[in-house]
């Protein structure tokens, strides 16, 4: 049964949330929001060589909003490519984890950050300009217009 505004896979994720903590072999670490403000994301990714994500945790530190946002985009990059990670927003998030309401939008905005901070790193420790992420990221956007 939903708990107030919070929809039962909210409710699951925050109460049991997938995958939490490191990576210690991680390949890409992004990690994101603002101390001061109270809300945290650092996001782990183990790539292998064919560029699929093999594993992804996250270590949070938010409202159970963040942390459900949190856990289902680790359980949605499982198994991903790379390059398909890109396609995560913060709308598939919320669409995932079946609504949040309005005053907690910006938890499934944190989490598609972190996700491209996390590539962003990827790319470097590849040797490749993590600028490729916001290209690859704005050429998304041209096509769904």
């Amino acid at each position: 049964m939903a708990a107030g505004p919070y929809s039962d896979t909210v409710m699951d994720h925050f109460t049991n949330p997938r995958n939490m903590g490191e990576i210690e072999d991680a390949n890409g670490v992004g990690e994101v929001g603002n101390p001061s403000c109270g809300d945290v994301m650092k996001l782990y990714l183990k790539v292998n060589n064919d560029g699929v994500i093999e594993n992804s945790t996250f270590k949070t530190f938010g409202c159970g909003a963040a942390i459900a946002s949190s856990s289902m985009t680790t359980e949605m990059l499982k198994g991903a490519k790379v390059e398909d990670a890109l396609k995560l927003t913060n709308q598939a998030i919320v669409d995932a984890l079946g609504g949040l309401p309005p005053a907690k939008i910006h938890c499934s905005v944190m989490a598609e950050e972190a996700v491209e901070a996390a590539l962003k790193d990827y790319y470097t420790k590849q040797g490749k300009d993590a600028s490729i992420v916001d290209s690859m990221k704005a050429e998304l956007k041209i096509d769904a217009e």
